[in-house]
């Protein structure tokens, strides 16, 4: 339960959140509230965000809070590249790993819902139910980018950093917003039409404050009056946010599953680019090969392109590959235990 008197985070633990944070954000499907709620800082980060929204600025919340910013910054800048890496040529080992690091807050949060009663247990299959239907979800037509449209936009999109399980970009590309938010973020357009992109951007930031600032409240207020069935709730997202991480899956289009090579198509087919200038910035690709890849996307755009690279389709492993998950998984089980274990004595 959250209590507003909870002792200071230490800022070693604040930091190993903001890591963590992070990289799951680095992971598609993976949102940074997964990775707090796993390791057992989750109470103290709502807590702290609800009091910043309120304009209570507390020493320790903000102490918190920027530890953890910083943190995070630091693992999105040195381990992006990695981590794209990682989980484009190797996802198996990724997602197994990230499993187990998701899973292992599980018995954590099962001991917050007791005792158990036949509320809680719905609030768990609730939760579980919500994520497998988000999972289902595909793109839909893009909404016209009106202001109103756009605070909604921001505040969804937003639910990511709160709500665990809920990956940001891929509310987005739910909603047919991916391209509408992300082009207007881009420096070209910026330098092309500052106005036009500083009116999506503004409306989008906006309602991503508003939609923390009460997701925040909402949930602490729920987390004190409803402790039980809350965590039951967080319970299910926790663990219907692995749904979509099944380790031994593969692109259905690989020349769209890496940023670089997707990127190049986009030059291509979205900007129209000379496919001369965009393959000469793509080491290791001529220009006929090049035609040859963007050719059946003409036509699509940007955010059919992005969702076609997150496409995946399963394959059958061998037994080499699901005993390396299996350990993958434990270890990853086990360190999310372990910090979990060092958050609970930190604050007793």
């Amino acid at each position: 339960m959250i209590d507003d008197q909870q002792p200071p985070v230490p800022a070693a633990r604040a930091l190993q959140g903001g890591v963590l944070m992070g990289l799951a954000n680095l992971v598609p499907g993976i949102s940074g509230g997964t990775m707090i709620l796993a390791i057992g800082l989750y109470e103290q980060f709502i807590a702290a965000v609800a009091d910043v929204s309120r304009l209570r600025f507390r020493r320790s919340s903000l102490q918190f809070l920027a530890v953890m910013a910083v943190g995070l910054g630091a693992a999105v800048v040195i381990f992006s590249g990695v981590a794209v890496l990682l989980v484009t040529e190797y996802r198996p080992v990724m997602y197994a790993l990230f499993i187990g690091m998701t899973l292992g807050g599980a018995p954590e949060l099962w001991r917050e819902c007791r005792p158990l009663r036949p509320g809680t247990l719905v609030a768990v299959t609730v939760g579980v139910a919500a994520m497998a239907g988000f999972a289902s979800l595909g793109g839909s037509a893009p909404l016209q980018a009106t202001i109103p449209v756009l605070l909604l936009v921001g505040a969804a999109g937003a639910s990511s950093m709160i709500l665990p399980g809920i990956s940001g970009s891929y509310v987005l590309l739910v909603l047919g917003m991916y391209d509408t938010v992300i082009g207007s973020l881009s420096f070209s357009q910026l330098k092309e039409s500052p106005v036009e992109s500083l009116s999506i951007i503004v409306p989008v930031v906006i309602g991503a404050g508003l939609g923390i600032a009460l997701l925040s409240n909402l949930l602490k207020a729920l987390l004190q009056r409803f402790a039980a069935p809350s965590h039951g709730v967080l319970l299910g997202l926790l663990v219907g946010s692995v749904l979509g991480l099944y380790p031994f899956q593969q692109p259905v289009h690989p020349e769209l599953a890496t940023r670089t090579m997707r990127k190049a198509i986009v030059s291509v087919v979205v900007e129209h680019e000379p496919v001369e200038d965009v393959a000469a910035r793509v080491e290791g690709v001529s220009p006929e090969e090049l035609t040859a890849l963007a050719g059946p996307w003409e036509g699509q755009s940007k955010g059919d392109l992005k969702r076609a690279g997150l496409t995946l389709v399963r394959f059958r492993p061998e037994l080499t590959e699901v005993f390396g998950a299996v350990l993958l998984f434990l270890l990853g089980f086990a360190a999310t235990r372990r910090l979990g274990r060092g958050s609970r004595a930190a604050a007793a």
